[in-house]
């Protein structure tokens, strides 16, 4: 299948993904005038699930699945599958005074392809995102490789970064629930100091002295945060 493009050719950078396929898309909306939200900010009442630092709306028939990394024990992200996709969600403390997603997608970029990955950066839905290539071993020893969109949001002294795989990484028709629901998270960021790229740590459902739900009861790159080392 190949990989798809969210705006004109004239758009794309030089040095595109070889056997990228152009498929026309609606103009992408402003960042953040869809979402996602800060907690201080108006946003619609949907059930969200309370993580902690973020708020994940709840959609029929999705999988959750919450990273741990085992020398801290800190929940570091949340893996949200539908329907043959999935997004990873990992939320930063950012600057007051600027964002940090031009720097981040530039580091992240430069990882992909030293990795001997291969990136393109395009305008998307939520602002400029990459789309990348990632290398895997195949079943046959074979070198393969898997693709997969970065999407980054800055928000109020916050970064929000969206992973998308599976169907939702290539099909722009497939994506629109997964990018529905990235658009409803609300991040909480909490008024402590904390320097730049600082992992805003999740917390698991019905985790003793952690919500369990919020608002209605509910059914790299980032090379500083840590590696994420346990699925739980």
């Amino acid at each position: 299948m190949g990989l798809f493009r969210r705006g004109a050719k004239d758009d794309a950078p030089e040095g595109a993904v070889d056997g990228v396929e152009e498929v026309e898309a609606a103009p992408a909306a402003p960042a953040r005038e869809r979402g996602p939200w800060d907690s201080d900010e108006p946003h619609d009442d949907r059930t969200r699930v309370d993580l902690g630092a973020l708020r994940v709306p709840g959609v029929d028939g999705m999988e959750l699945r919450m990273e741990v990394d085992r020398t801290t024990n800190v929940v570091s992200s949340v893996t949200i599958g539908i329907d043959g996709s999935t997004v990873t969600l990992q939320a930063y403390a950012a600057p007051r005074s600027e964002g940090i997603w031009d720097e981040i997608r530039a580091e992240l970029a430069e990882s992909v392809e030293r990795e001997g990955g291969s990136v393109d950066d395009l305008p998307g839905p939520f602002g400029r995102e990459l789309l990348a290539r990632l290398p895997i071993r195949t079943a046959e020893g074979r070198t393969g490789h898997r693709p997969a969109r970065f999407v980054g949001v800055d928000g109020p002294r916050w970064f929000l970064r969206g992973v998308f795989t599976g169907h939702a990484a290539v099909d722009p028709e497939r994506a629109a629930t997964l990018e529905d629901l990235f658009a409803g998270v609300v991040v909480v960021r909490g008024a402590d100091a904390r320097p730049p790229r600082d992992l805003l740590a999740l917390t698991l459902p019905g985790q003793p002295g952690a919500p369990a739900a919020t608002e209605k009861p509910a059914f790299d790159p980032l090379t500083r945060g840590p590696e994420i080392t346990e699925i739980r």
